[in-house]
């Protein structure tokens, strides 16, 4: 594993791998990268997917994720107006991650305490 810095000031791979947790840092986009995994998604379908988030924690993340590239929104010229949300082929990548998260949890997650999750608004 590299240093923490060099002294030429180029990055390391932990400066590097600092910049990809921040891609996914955030209480919400792991579990929204997860959904469009899966499919795509309308924004309604999302929240509705993701009980305790709040509309404007939603579209914050969102935002965010599509700033970076791993989420696309495409905006359907019709009324009312129709909003998708798709993951990106760059995130597509992030594919293996996703199901070694997943593959983990099934094993282990049974032995992880629970905690409460709740916040934001309550689900419907």
């Amino acid at each position: 594993m590299e240093n923490l810095t060099m002294a030429n000031g180029d990055f390391t791979m932990q400066d590097e791998m600092r910049r990809a947790f921040a891609l996914l840092s955030g209480k919400w986009k792991l579990e929204i990268m997860w959904l469009l995994h899966q499919r795509t998604y309308r924004f309604g379908e999302l929240r509705k997917a993701i009980p305790g988030i709040t509309q404007h924690m939603l579209t914050a993340q969102l935002r965010e994720l599509e700033a970076d590239g791993l989420v696309s929104r495409t905006v359907f010229a019709q009324v009312p107006p129709k909003v998708e949300y798709e993951i990106t082929p760059k995130a597509r990548g992030l594919g293996p991650t996703i199901a070694a998260l997943t593959a983990w949890w099934q094993e282990h997650g049974q032995s992880v305490p629970e905690r409460p999750t709740m916040r934001g608004r309550k689900p419907r």
